[in-house]
This record gives C-alpha cells, structure tokens and sequence, in this order.
C-alpha cells in the first residue's frame, strides 16, 4: 500500500499556553495526504488553516502531537536536517509573495539554489526555464517593483519549483490578485499538480476555489470539521482502511472507541457506543430547550436505550418535573420527541437486519418524514444513492453532494439544507444500526 507523504496526528498548536489570554490556534487535528493530491485546507478567517499549513511546512513547531512528511518527524529533526527538507523538500507560496527587493526577478527564482552552491549557469537556466513556462520571461531582468501582483506570484510559483521539491505549499496565493491574474495563477497550480505530480496543499477561504481540489479539508475553530473528495486519487486500500475505520462517518469520538476496543465483540462495541448514540439522537431531533433539560433526557434516553425503561415510562420521565427526577419537558413535546425516537430506532433495528431487504422502506421512509417532493425517476435515483451510502461506497459528503446536485447533472435537485438533513439522518441511523 502507498503510505501518505504527510502525516498529521492530533496536531495542537496554543500560543501564550497557561497565561490568560491563551488561545487554541488548532486543536486536535488529523491529517493524511497521499502523493500527487492536490489539498485544499478551507475555512473563514482565524480557523487555523494557515496554522496547519505552517505546521505541514516546519515553520510551526506543534504543541502537541507531530508532523511526519515523507516517514520523517519534524520534531525530531536536527537543525541540518530541517534546513535540508526546507530546501529539498517543500515549496512555498504566500500571498505576500517575499520577494527580495533588491534582487532581479531572475536572481529571486535562483536564490533557494544559491544558497545550496550550485553552479551559477546551470542554476540561471533552470530559472529561465521556469520563467519561460509562466510567460515572464521577459520580465526576468527587472526587480520584483516593476511587476504587477499577477507576474510576482508567478515568480514566487518559479522560485518554489526552482529545487524540484515534491511538495507546494500555497497559503491564500492569489488573495491579493485581480480576478484574470488569479485565475492565471490556479491554473498554473492545476498544471503543477497534473503534469509535474506534484503534491499540492493550498490554503483559502474563497469557495470558488474548490472545485480544483481532489480533497477538501474544512476548518472551524482550530478543528477539522470534515473532508470532502471531488477526487479520490488515495490508494484503494488507504480508502478501504478509512472506511473500516470509520463506517458511518460521525465524528472523531467513534474512530477512537473503535480504534480502543478493536479486540472486543461487535455486541461489546455496541454497549459501550449507547452513550454515544443517545448524544447523537438528542442533538439531531431536539432544539429550543435548556442544557440541564437536555441532559436529563440524555441519561433517560440512555436507560430505553438500555432497554431499562420503556417508551411510555420515558414519555413520563420526560414529561416529570427535574426535581423528582425527570427532564421538565411538557406532555405533548415528550410524546413528539419519543415518536421520532421509536421512528429512529425501527429503522435502524430493521436495517440491522440486512440493508438490501429493507432499503425501499427505508428510503420511503426519509422521503416523506422530510417531505420530499420526488417523481418516480427521482425516487430511483434518490434510493440507488442511498444504497450506496449503506453499503460504505460512497461517504456522507459523497450522499450530501449527490441529493444536493442539479438533476440535469445526474442529482436529485434537492435544497442544500434539505440535503443535509437527509444526510443527518442517514448517518445517525447507521450508527444506531451499528453492532445491533
């Protein structure tokens, strides 16, 4: 099996640790990137993507947890070792673009080679190759002050490749560009990655860029909230260990239980999922409702889950006032939230009991709880995609991409918050039919 050429592993970066304005740049997060992907790390301002890029790159040491490029911690390595793999290993890209100033745009692309003794002849042609590849070759004898933005970032593209390096970095590259020299510049990237093979991890916060992406990773507040693949260039056997690491996809809390209790039972697993599975129902049927009464109905959902109380004993419990024990809740809410639950629960155990069998009545079932508005070609279509998801071929985004497409592009046209919750459901009922 390939093995990935980085490896990130519950990278933490915190700068002002301990002190009282401490702040969690990233905060736990999991990475792995395959030779020749090209990676889009992708989130709003302050999210920690261009932290985790610094972190790929060496520039910023982890907290905690490590970085491993090319079977190599960067922790771990010596001052010689970290000058080498800056020099060899990896090119980068800002979008300030760094030129030297006093240096011709020539000079500028053979610097990373100047510093490692090359010959000056050998060196120049290679920079005038790469100049010439990127139309500014003209440009070369003027100084980085006599160009546009577009034709700067076009030098620092050159000066990244100028050491042959099997790995670009691009954090925000064209975020100071007009729109015709960012388009120039993404394709540029595009050829890289397609003809020259090159890995390439690209940091932005604009979405019209990810169409470019084989796989997307999204960040919110310091964490890696999920991926996305427009194209799956990972091995198959990568893809398949993924998938039996992670069947239903829910959240890094069951990869690390199934990862923990590998050599248990799948009936042992499932035991000791059911507080997991009670979080997940809660968060997906209720809203509006206090934290202590949420909780309460947590543990109780526990107990049916259990099998220690019955769904007429939990509509009571719910429906009981905290201070003799129950959630707070009022009679009519406790009856709508424990029907959903039964509803939620049928499935799964039927499911449980073979997806093939029971796939048409499931399908029946998310279409009029959601009240989809389907003709017959779509029902088809909508159920071969759910199919699809039960039997681990495609992920929840591979789903939610699928429902959310234009039916004149082979999806069903729903509306994206329609899909989404189709797709919330799917995943919470996988997991509830887990180790059944």
């Amino acid at each position: 099996m390939k093995e990935p050429c980085i490896k990130v592993d519950q990278l933490r970066v915190i700068y002002n640790k301990g002190k009282s304005n401490e702040v969690r740049s990233l905060d736990g997060v999991d990475v792995e990137i395959y030779p020749e992907e090209y990676i889009i790390i992708y989130g709003p301002s302050g999210c920690g993507k261009s932290t985790l890029l610094y972190g790929i790159s060496g520039l910023q040491p982890p907290t905690y947890g490590e970085v491993v490029v090319n079977g190599k911690n960067l922790v771990q390595m010596k001052k010689r070792e970290m000058v080498e793999f800056h020099q060899n290993s990896i090119g980068m890209v800002f979008q300030a673009f760094y030129l030297i100033e006093t240096l011709t745009v020539l000079d500028n692309v053979c610097l990373p080679k100047v510093f490692r003794g090359e010959n000056l002849k050998e060196r120049r042609e290679k920079a005038m190759d790469l100049l010439r590849r990127f139309g500014i070759a003209e440009q070369a004898d003027k100084f980085p002050a006599q160009l546009s933005g577009g034709q700067k970032q076009r030098v620092s593209v050159a000066r990244s490749l100028i050491n042959n390096p099997d790995i670009i970095l691009a954090d925000e590259p064209v975020g100071n560009l007009d729109s015709d020299s960012a388009q120039n510049v993404l394709d540029i990237f595009k050829e890289i990655n397609d003809v020259d093979k090159k890995t390439l991890i690209m940091v932005t916060h604009n979405p019209e860029h990810l169409i470019y992406a084989d796989r997307i990773i999204y960040m919110k507040d310091g964490k890696k909230i999920r991926e996305e693949v427009n194209l799956d260039k990972r091995p198959k056997d990568a893809i398949k260990k993924e998938i039996e690491l992670k069947p239903e996809e829910i959240s890094s809390e069951l990869k690390l239980l199934m990862r923990t209790f590998k050599n248990l039972t799948l009936q042992q697993i499932g035991v000791l999922l059911i507080p997991f599975k009670a979080k997940q129902i809660i968060s997906h049927v209720l809203s509006n409702l206090k934290e202590e009464q949420i909780e309460a109905a947590e543990n109780l959902l526990k107990e049916l889950l259990f099998k220690n109380l019955s769904t007429k004993e939990l509509i009571e419990k719910l429906d009981l006032d905290m201070e003799k024990g129950g959630a707070g809740w009022n009679k009519t809410r406790a009856i709508s939230f424990t029907k959903r639950v039964e509803e939620i629960l049928t499935q799964a155990n039927a499911l449980s009991d073979g997806v093939e069998a029971n796939l048409v009545p499931f399908s029946d079932y998310l279409i009029k709880t959601y009240d989809l508005k389907l003709n017959e070609d779509m029902i088809l279509r909508f159920k071969s995609f759910i199919k699809l998801r039960m039997e681990n071929k495609i992920d929840k985004f591979g789903l939610e991409q699928r429902l959310d497409a234009p039916i004149t592009l082979g999806g069903i046209g729903l509306y994206k918050g329609s899909a989404e919750k189709v797709v919330s459901e799917v995943e919470l009922i996988m997991l509830i039919k887990y180790s059944k």
